[in-house]
């Protein structure tokens, strides 16, 4: 259903306006139960994923390298447009020419997560390109899946898509069920639970390898300001520290996240 438009204001782009505001656009996927893809690759990994789509926005260009995982999807409506009209409707440039609209699917409990070995547990991270970017570490680390706090960024926002290379749709991941008692029921479900934070008797990464990684591991780590929350600091099996050098007392969490994924793969 190729659907040529040039009319910024259709009322048929309306999944697709102003993607750069963030309380809106949580208003409008929450609402209409939807995420947005961007470019080809991302793209082609949320379809490949099996993610039903409502729409797509696609400069002509575009329609040759995704032709094959479009076809079988040639009911649903394909709007093209000129890049400069695509940066008319969302609101920025969007460089790689392509969007899609995809229905999100029924969150995953926490329960289908605690049969893995290796889970990356988030609390409150809010800023969408960590959670990405931490996404994209555990799957590319080898880890068997992530958990989120109830206020930690949505996985499924458009800049987290993005940064995590689609990861996000292959990767597990779920939100726990009860911030006060998921670190407990992590440990009930045999996992050691380590906390990553910055105390005075947190251990160093080398010397916790070296004493002998556990079978099943959570590695929890906290928001981008003020680190873990000293309740989840109190629940965890270990708190453990990355030693740092010239000064600097950590890293991004993202990056911190990759470091201890790597040592404790």
């Amino acid at each position: 259903m190729l659907i040529p438009v040039t009319d910024p204001s259709d009322p048929r782009l309306a999944d697709y306006v102003a993607l750069r505001d963030t309380s809106l656009r949580k208003a409008i996927e929450t609402e209409r139960g939807l995420f947005i893809a961007e470019g080809e690759k991302v793209i082609r990994r949320a379809l490949e994923a099996g993610y039903s789509p409502r729409s797509f926005l696609l400069a002509e260009r575009w329609l040759p390298g995704l032709s094959d995982v479009l076809a079988p999807h040639e009911d649903v409506p394909l709007y093209v447009v000129s890049e400069a009209m695509a940066e008319a409707v969302t609101g920025f440039h969007v460089h790689r020419g392509a969007l899609a609209s995809l229905h999100r699917r029924p969150p995953t409990p926490m329960s289908d997560l605690l049969g893995a070995r290796r889970l990356v547990v988030a609390e409150d991270i809010v800023d969408h390109t960590n959670v990405g970017a931490l996404l994209r570490n555990a799957a590319g680390l080898g880890w068997d899946g992530v958990l989120l706090a109830p206020r930690a960024a949505d996985p499924l926002y458009r800049r987290a898509v993005k940064v995590s290379m689609g990861t996000v749709f292959s990767l597990p991941w779920a939100r726990v069920d009860d911030w006060a008692t998921a670190l407990p029921t992590l440990r009930q479900a045999g996992f050691t639970v380590v906390a990553l934070a910055l105390t005075t008797d947190a251990i160093d990464l080398d010397a916790f390898v070296a004493a002998g990684v556990p079978d099943k591991l959570a590695v929890v780590v906290g928001t981008e300001g003020d680190g873990l929350s000293a309740h989840w600091i109190a629940q965890a099996d270990a708190v453990v520290s990355i030693p740092m050098q010239h000064g600097v007392d950590s890293l991004n969490v993202a990056a911190a996240t990759a470091v201890a994924c790597w040592a404790l793969r």
